[in-house]
C-alpha cells in the first residue's frame, strides 16, 4: 500500500481506483514550444509513438496538452488547439486503449476532447471558466481542480504570500469544488492539485507540499505535477532535462505522504523507482529463483 487512502473517480465509462499504489500520469505535449521537450517530437506519429512508449513504461494515463503554460508566448485560439489535440487523444484512446486526460481550461477543447475518447480534464486555470464544469456534468467526465491566482499564460510571484500559501491553496480548492458541485459536477468526479510553481515561489511551492495533508482532508483524490518543476530546479541548479534525480526524491516524498496520481516526464525511470522501492519496503515480493538475465550483468563493450 502506498500512503494514501483509496478513492474512487468517475472519469466518463471508467471508474478509476486511485490509492492502492501510486499512479503515473505520462505527458504528450501536442505544442511546439513545451518548455521540457523543445518540439522534439513534431509530428502525430511521432506522439503517438511517445504515448505508446510511456503505457509500456508503466504510465496508468496519458496527459495530452495542446498549449504550452510558458508565459512567453500568446494563448493558443481554440479552433487550434482542437486540431492539435483531437486526432491525437482519438489514436491514444482509441489505437492505445489508453485513459486520457486532456491539459486544457478551454470548454470548446474540453468537449472536442471527450467526444474524441478523453475522460479527463486537466484544467491548470482553477476553473477560472465555470462552463468547463458544465462540460463534465454534462459528460461525465472527470475533473481536476487546481489551485492558481495566475491567469492562464501569466506568471505571478507574490513574495506577499510567504506563510500564507498553504491557507491559501485550501480555501481556493474548496471553493472550487463548490463551485464544480453547482454546476452539477459530483465529488466522485474531481481530483485536487495543489499547483506546484503555478503562480507560487520555489519556497511557496514547497510550503504548500509540506501541508499536502490540509489539502487531502478535503476529501478527493491528489494530483501532484512536480516533474522537472521550478522549485526542483531551484532546490538542484538543474535546467529541465537535469531534474530527474529531484524529480524522483519529490516523487517518494508525495506517494508516502498520501498523494494518488503524479504527473511525470520520465515514466520509465519513475516506474522504476517505485518498484524497486516498493519491494524494498516490502508492498511487492522478489521470488526466490529471480536471477538477474546475464545479457544485463554488465555492460557491453563497445
Amino acid at each position: 500500500m502506498s500512503g494514501a487512502r483509496a478513492l474512487d473517480v468517475r472519469a466518463g465509462d471508467r471508474t478509476l481506483r486511485l490509492g492502492e499504489r501510486p499512479w503515473l500520469m505520462g505527458i504528450v505535449n501536442a505544442t511546439p514550444d513545451s518548455f521540457s521537450d523543445d518540439g522534439r517530437y513534431p509530428t502525430l506519429d511521432a506522439r503517438v509513438e511517445l504515448a505508446a512508449e510511456l503505457l509500456a513504461a508503466g504510465a496508468d494515463i496519458i496527459d495530452i496538452g495542446g498549449e504550452s503554460g510558458v508565459t512567453n508566448r500568446p494563448a493558443v485560439e481554440p479552433a487550434e488547439e482542437i486540431e492539435r489535440v483531437v486526432p491525437l487523444v482519438e489514436r491514444v484512446a482509441g489505437e492505445l486503449g489508453a485513459v486520457v486526460s486532456v491539459d486544457t481550461y478551454k470548454p470548446a477543447v474540453a468537449a472536442a476532447a471527450i467526444a474524441a475518447g478523453a475522460r479527463i480534464v486537466n484544467d491548470v486555470s482553477g476553473l477560472r471558466d465555470p462552463a468547463l464544469a458544465d462540460v463534465c456534468a454534462a459528460t461525465g467526465a472527470a475533473l481536476v481542480l487546481m489551485h492558481t491566482r495566475a491567469a492562464p499564460k501569466q506568471k505571478l510571484l507574490d513574495p506577499s504570500m510567504d506563510g500564507r500559501m498553504a491557507d491559501d491553496v485550501v480555501a481556493f480548492l474548496r471553493e472550487r469544488i463548490a463551485l464544480a458541485r453547482a454546476h452539477g459536477v459530483a465529488d466522485e468526479q474531481l481530483i485536487l492539485d495543489p499547483g506546484p510553481d503555478f503562480g507560487k515561489t520555489p519556497a511557496q511551492t514547497v510550503e504548500v507540499l509540506r501541508r499536502l495533508d490540509d489539502v487531502l482532508a478535503l476529501g478527493r483524490p491528489v494530483l501532484l505535477a512536480v516533474s522537472r518543476k521550478d522549485f526542483v530546479g531551484a532546490i538542484t541548479d538543474r535546467p529541465p532535462r537535469e531534474r530527474l534525480a529531484g524529480t524522483l526524491a519529490a516523487l517518494a516524498w508525495g506517494a508516502d505522504a498520501g498523494g494518488h496520481v503524479f504527473r511525470i516526464h520520465d515514466v520509465r525511470e519513475a516506474a522504476e523507482f517505485l518498484a524497486v522501492r516498493d519491494v524494498l519496503e516490502g508492498r511487492r515480493q522478489l521470488d526466490a529463483d529471480a536471477r538477474l538475465a546475464e545479457g544485463l550483468r554488465r555492460e557491453r563493450q563497445a
